[in-house]
């Protein structure tokens, strides 16, 4: 492993990280190629703005991927060229550096990390002939067959039904939702949860929303909660809100019960207020792509090499672009070039073959989205480590898309 972690670390230096800030109509991708004869692969995510844990976390495993990859001789013996954009989160500023990107002569984009920014380029991504792969943009819609584009993590809908199994499972009959109406990512797994639950005889007493996903105030919406006696509540919002405002203001509008969360969460730790009662995240959790704390061998070396380059564990969304690269470079193999995405598109569409990735063992459907499961993890709090030194999470089970039927 020390060799490994030094090889990613020299070629980790002759990687190049080219940031485009996407201002008005966006800053094009500026920076020396890696090699005379390299393959360009984009990445376009929220570097900057409200998900930028996100975005940043997709960058740090794209790059120590990209950085393992080429000490390990390339592509097809070809290095690999990164090209980075920040899209802020915002559907605009993402096609901008789509837009950009295609002009540098990238045919290969990983991004981006929200539903609603990828939406933006899907089409875009087609027209051009551009292979789209997002770690992270989990709305159903997203992929569709016959088409450039796919991704890393699981759909909304089974994300959600994965959650009502995990709910029926506890023996929780009667469970209430929170959602922002206006959001795809919110709305989706709202919804698909919604339906799940129906079809398990699991009652959905209460359902609230909000204006936006940066919604800074849940009192009335977990006060309708405690008046319907729910038992849990499923609550879609990303990490920002979740520590700062909706489990704390849960707990103080007297909810008790469980607050069930989905990927968004990972990276809540982050943003905890100074002073808050650390012991309301107990009864918290949420489902994620993976367990970091997992001991398989794939994971383990990632986590150990991750946290050897970063001095953190990672989230979801470093590892989910760790994998889209790997797919990546399978289909190119596979393909025998990377200079023809058609060539590289038809490979990827190709639902019999199998990627060992950091977040599982899986097969793409007809759309070209991964079939599996997903890990449940809880938010713990040890009393007698007191501070936010007590607080942690850790796996509380994993449901397969086998354990669904």
């Amino acid at each position: 492993m020390k060799k490994k972690l030094l090889a990613i670390l020299l070629a980790l230096s002759m990687t190049l990280a080219l940031a485009a800030c996407g201002g008005g109509g966006g800053e094009e991708p500026s920076g020396e190629a890696a090699g005379g004869d390299t393959i360009k692969i984009g990445l376009i995510g929220p570097v900057t703005g409200n998900n930028a844990s996100f975005g940043n976390a997709m960058v740090e495993g794209a790059r120590m991927t990209v950085a393992e990859i080429n000490a390990a001789g390339g592509i097809l013996g070809r290095q690999i060229e990164l090209l980075e954009a920040d899209d802020r989160g915002d559907a605009t500023e993402c096609m901008n550096a789509f837009n950009n990107m295609v002009a540098e002569g990238v045919q290969y984009i990983i991004g981006s990390a929200t539903s609603g920014a990828t939406a933006a380029i899907t089409g875009m991504a087609n027209e051009e002939g551009v292979v789209l792969i997002s770690p992270s943009a989990t709305a159903d819609d997203i992929t569709t067959e016959d088409d450039y584009v796919f991704r890393s993590c699981f759909k909304d809908s089974l994300q959600g039904d994965i959650a009502a199994a995990w709910v029926q499972q506890q023996g929780i009959t009667k469970v209430g939702t929170i959602m922002c109406s206006a959001d795809n990512y919110s709305s989706g797994l709202v919804n698909s949860f919604t339906a799940a639950c129906e079809a398990r005889g699991i009652e959905v007493a209460a359902d609230e929303s909000t204006a936006t996903m940066d919604a800074q105030d849940f009192t009335n919406q977990f006060t309708s909660m405690v008046n319907a006696g729910v038992e849990l509540v499923y609550a879609i919002y990303y990490y920002d809100a979740v520590g700062a405002f909706l489990v704390p203001q849960a707990r103080a509008a007297g909810f008790d019960g469980i607050i069930m969360g989905a990927d968004g969460f990972d990276g809540t730790l982050d943003y905890i207020s100074e002073g808050t009662d650390y012991s309301v995240f107990n009864d918290v959790v949420y489902t994620n792509h993976y367990d970091a704390t997992d001991s398989s061998p794939v994971v383990a070396e990632y986590v150990e090499a991750y946290q050897a380059e970063y001095g953190t564990q990672p989230l979801c969304f470093a590892a989910l672009a760790s994998d889209c690269l790997m797919m990546l470079q399978k289909a190119m193999e596979a393909a025998g070039t990377a200079d023809d995405p058609a060539a590289v598109r038809d490979a990827l569409a190709d639902t019999s073959v199998t990627y060992e990735g950091v977040t599982g063992t899986f097969n793409l459907d007809e759309s070209g989205t991964p079939v599996k499961g997903a890990a449940v993890i809880e938010f713990t709090y040890d009393e007698s480590v007191g501070g936010v030194e007590g607080l942690g999470t850790q796996l509380v089970t994993t449901i397969s898309a086998d354990d669904l039927a």
